[in-house]
């Protein structure tokens, strides 16, 4: 008899920034750090034989929880990857929301007639994972295996443990960021002990606790998820957003200067628009400016200058602004992103160093603080 370990991987940037990440590669947060100690912590004293994950930097991260401790090689498997998202890949989820309402809502409910060009079905998923957590069973036959695998692709392999009809798939539980399922395998069957256990979490480090989206009891507010348009044609609208932002954050300065500024950065944006208003449904919530040239010979993206209206701050949903910025500096090649922050304003410094922004200099401009957003293994 094999005892399998099925486990997430820890908190990953879609899950913080709200992206649509499925074959996407994204990196571990700050709190994903923190999970994955304490998930070391929970197999300390657990035998285990060999660890799989799959080929993807977050769960290969996840998975030093146990390799590293135990000194035991990590073997890949694409066959553990998530979900493969097709033409939903690195999207807010606010933006497939605006775009694609209908199948959003069929996607959220694990509805099978869910479709995305270039995508894998909920089936297909299902199926592969299925196949791939029992091949690698059947070379380990009664030892002790843990696989790092994802979100969806967990559930819909318990979906066929269980034999539950797909016309079920919405009821399935979601498990949160190193939750551990574990199960056993007799060469031909599967039978699970325990499922989606995050016993070892702390609630104030659990992903889930702090999201509202897979609660059934609706009793907590909705997650707000932000999509981003670029003011090509809207530009007298939303400058008006960008000015009262503006004039925030540059106390006395002309709209004319601030208005020169925005369009000098455009001017030099090769083919990267330089402002993005961030919006939640209809409705403008905040402005990033991004200076594209600035440290590129350092393969570093800078951000002039981000900032959400007063009314919607406090809410989490700043951190959404910064995962736009990552997204686009890292998809053009940069491996650092950078901004200043005024020496006297305490609660961004706070802001930013919560998601994992670091002091490396000062100048007329603030602290400049720098953020890893390349890959390193």
């Amino acid at each position: 008899m094999t005892t399998i370990y099925l486990i997430r991987h820890a908190e990953a940037e879609g899950n913080l920034y709200r992206r649509g990440h499925g074959w996407y590669d994204s990196l571990i947060t700050e709190n994903g750090y923190r999970q994955i100690a304490a998930l070391e912590e929970r197999f300390r004293d657990v035998h285990i034989d060999a660890v799989y994950s799959s080929d993807l930097f977050r769960t290969r991260t996840t998975a030093r929880a146990i390799y590293r401790s135990k000194n035991l090689p990590l073997r890949t498997e694409p066959g553990l990857r998530e979900l493969n998202l097709g033409e939903w890949e690195d999207r807010t989820f606010g933006a497939v929301r605006h775009s694609d309402p209908q199948q959003m809502d069929l996607f959220n409910r694990t509805d099978p007639a869910w479709e995305v060009e270039k995508a894998e079905n909920f089936f297909q998923l299902g199926d592969r994972l299925y196949e791939t957590v029992g091949r690698l069973a059947k070379r380990h036959p009664d030892q002790s295996v843990a696989m790092f695998s994802h979100g969806m692709a967990i559930r819909q392999f318990l979906g066929r443990v269980k034999n539950i009809p797909p016309e079920e798939w919405h009821a399935m539980p979601h498990g949160d960021n190193t939750a551990v399922t574990c199960l056993t395998f007799d060469g031909e069957k599967f039978t699970i002990q325990y499922e989606m256990d995050n016993s070892h979490l702390p609630e104030e480090i659990s992903t889930l606790a702090r999201q509202s989206w897979w609660r059934k009891d609706k009793k907590a507010a909705a997650d707000v998820n932000l999509w981003v348009h670029m003011p090509i044609h809207s530009w007298p609208r939303d400058r008006e957003l960008y000015l009262e932002l503006r004039r925030e954050a540059c106390p006395g300065v002309e709209d004319s200067i601030l208005l020169a500024e925005a369009e000098e950065l455009r001017s030099k944006s090769h083919g990267l628009w330089n402002i993005n208003i961030f919006m939640a449904g209809d409705r403008p919530m905040g402005v990033a400016l991004y200076d594209i040239d600035r440290d590129q010979e350092e393969k570093a993206g800078y951000i002039k200058f981000l900032s959400i209206l007063p009314e919607d701050r406090g809410r989490g949903l700043g951190v959404q602004l910064i995962g736009q910025a990552v997204s686009m500096y890292r998809n053009s090649g940069w491996d650092w992103l950078r901004l200043h922050c005024p020496a006297n304003n305490d609660r961004a410094r706070r802001f930013f160093e919560k998601y994992g922004f670091k002091k490396i200099g000062e100048g007329p401009e603030g602290d400049l603080l720098e953020k890893y957003i390349g890959f390193e293994w």
